[in-house]
């Protein structure tokens, strides 16, 4: 009977992993900038997601759910934090635009593409990690998705931390696959003018989502 949950859950897993959403974005945008940023922002959306996890053993998820003010809460922070992301990326493409015409004099005193791997590994980290631990999704899914791969004979506790911990796992291996292949195009993001236009699109993309996440009921 396990086996057959297992199974079940492992499908349903993959399939929330192929759909892009927030993480996704986070990632691919800090793995086109360098290859360990990428890494590093996996690390903290999962690390995100083992919250979610506890919270789910610990019965917060329950409440957090059941409660509409703690609900609103989480999710209009989510929200913000996304369209905070994406208003950054675009003043980003913005300062890109403006000093365009000097590019020629940086290439003379700065190496290429030095602008495109600019950040930290903390910092992406803690990108990945706020914007999985605000999704209210994480939550949901943990809530109403993974207690019926559970067997109710067994320890619901153990099972929410099995269960939990392989979409952990599973998750950290798709997203570092991920930032491998977005950190092949970073020769293309060295270019100022696809540097700019990435940065537009993917603050766009930040925006619409977050505001999507405050809209929907």
């Amino acid at each position: 009977m396990m086996s057959v949950d297992l199974a079940g859950f492992l499908g349903v897993v993959l399939l929330a992993y192929l759909v892009p959403g927030p993480d996704f974005l986070v990632i691919v945008r800090a793995a086109a900038r360098r290859a360990s940023l990428g890494r590093a922002a996996a690390l903290g959306a999962q690390s995100g997601l083992c919250v979610h996890m506890c919270a789910a053993a610990l019965g917060l998820s329950v409440i957090a759910t059941r409660s509409a003010v703690a609900f609103t809460v989480i999710k209009l922070a989510g929200a913000a934090y996304l369209v905070h992301l994406g208003v950054r990326a675009l003043l980003n493409a913005r300062k890109q635009r403006e000093t365009a015409g000097r590019e020629h004099e940086r290439q003379d005193c700065v190496p290429p593409g030095r602008e495109a791997t600019s950040g930290s590994r903390r910092s992406s980290f803690a990108e990945g990690f706020l914007t999985n631990v605000l999704n209210p999704k994480a939550a949901l899914f943990f809530l109403s998705v993974l207690p019926q791969f559970i067997d109710r004979g067994g320890s619901t506790t153990e099972q929410i931390f099995l269960l939990g911990t392989l979409d952990v796992v599973i998750g950290l291996v798709y997203w570092l696959v991920l930032a491998g292949v977005a950190a092949r195009l970073r020769p293309a993001f060295d270019r100022p003018t696809w540097r700019r236009r990435w940065e537009q699109i993917s603050g766009g993309l930040f925006i619409a989502i977050g505001v999507g996440v405050a809209v929907v009921d």
